[in-house]
């Protein structure tokens, strides 16, 4: 095992003045504007993984790509957490794995015949250990990720994986843009629960950045450390 510290992770939201990434009926493109679209490519390329959970890679069919103008000298790694290899065969982070680079986290406790598919296909396959709650152990995935001498993530969804790595103060800093609308109660929020009860046990962030983004706001957080 690597002594390596863990990659420092970067969580991005993109949401409703209220946080919501979504309607009630999962009507998500476009929340955001063009310019912080265009942005969150930029901040893409300059981290080493772009990580997103398994209902993401279900609903969305991404491609997790870097798209800037003029283009990127760097791809990052595109990787998705997937305990039970959900993502589909036809998807487009399968289809392309060969072009860009693919990486699929699943459970030790999946048979090794159901990773052979997305081997065939190009996908890189991590059988890592499961935690009782959150599916893939993340800090399994970070201690891996540390291995292969990855020292970035850029976290891009979805609500469920973001809460874990929250939840287990794995998150160093945040990018969030929100748009100038509002959703309502019945929208999908940007993040799970957290099970905080009490004021004292929420984490506290310093605001890096707050400016305009095209029609959005952009704001930057760090971690306060303990």
């Amino acid at each position: 095992m690597s002594d390596a510290p863990f990659p420092k992770v970067t969580l991005k939201l993109a949401t409703s003045l209220d946080g919501r990434i979504a309607t009630s009926k999962g009507q998500s493109q476009w929340i955001t504007g063009t310019e912080a679209r265009a942005q969150v490519h930029h901040l893409r390329a300059e981290h080493d993984v772009v990580l997103v959970g398994s209902g993401t890679a279900l609903a969305d069919d991404p491609m997790l790509n870097v798209r800037t103008n003029p283009p990127s000298n760097k791809q990052p790694v595109r990787m998705v957490v997937d305990s039970q290899l959900r993502t589909p065969l036809t998807h487009k982070l399968v289809q392309t794995a060969r072009e860009y680079k693919t990486i699929i986290a699943c459970g030790m406790n999946l048979k090794e015949k159901a990773e052979y598919p997305f081997m065939e296909h190009g996908v890189e396959v991590w059988s890592l250990p499961i935690a009782p709650i959150e599916g893939v152990s993340l800090r399994a995935l970070l201690a891996r990720c540390a291995e292969e001498g990855i020292e970035t993530l850029f976290l891009e969804g979805g609500g469920k994986l973001a809460a874990s790595f929250l939840k287990a103060n794995l998150v160093d800093r945040i990018e969030w843009f929100r748009a100038p609308i509002v959703i309502g109660g019945d929208g999908i929020a940007c993040l799970a629960s957290l099970g905080i009860e009490r004021l004292d046990e929420v984490t506290g962030w310093h605001r890096m950045r707050l400016e305009t983004c095209g029609v959005d706001v952009w704001e930057s957080f760090s971690r306060k450390m303990d």
